[in-house]
């Protein structure tokens, strides 16, 4: 900001003894303090306000920009068709189907225990030879 150096602030600091005297000292550097911090908040503040314009007017700028681009693709493909590269037409493989409906679980417990058999873990063939780390007893044999 200013360019000063040592020299230069040590006339600024007798002439500032000088003019306003060793006893009025303390008070003029609280007030040129609070000024400074004024203007600081100031110009933060309006720093804040230009940087928030300019990523106001870079959002319009790549709406605009996305606007374009999804009408050029909108009248290339009208029909909802992807461009080759796209994504697949179905998303599921065939060998995935859904998971059994209520209809067939004859009970919610028989559904958990087929949800936990599914979910448990699979050793890798390398691992195989392990064993298993020990389990924790159930609650009730541990608080006994």
């Amino acid at each position: 900001m200013f360019d000063i150096g040592a020299s230069e602030l040590l006339v600024i600091v007798i002439v500032a003894i000088l003019v306003i005297g060793p006893k009025d000292m303390p008070k003029a550097l609280r007030t040129a303090g609070r000024w400074i911090g004024k203007l600081r908040r100031m110009s933060s503040h309006f720093r804040a306000g230009i940087d928030e314009v300019v990523r106001q007017a870079e959002i319009e700028e790549m709406e605009e920009k996305w606007a374009a681009r999804n009408k050029k693709i909108m009248a290339t493909y009208p029909d909802g068709s992807s461009p080759e590269g796209g994504a697949p037409e179905n998303l599921l493989p065939g060998e995935m189907e859904p998971l059994s409906s209520a209809d067939e679980v004859p009970d919610a417990d028989a559904a958990a225990e087929a949800a936990i058999r599914r979910a448990a873990p699979v050793r890798a063939p390398e691992h195989a030879d392990r064993s298993p780390p020990p389990k924790d007893p159930p609650a009730e044999k541990r608080d006994a």
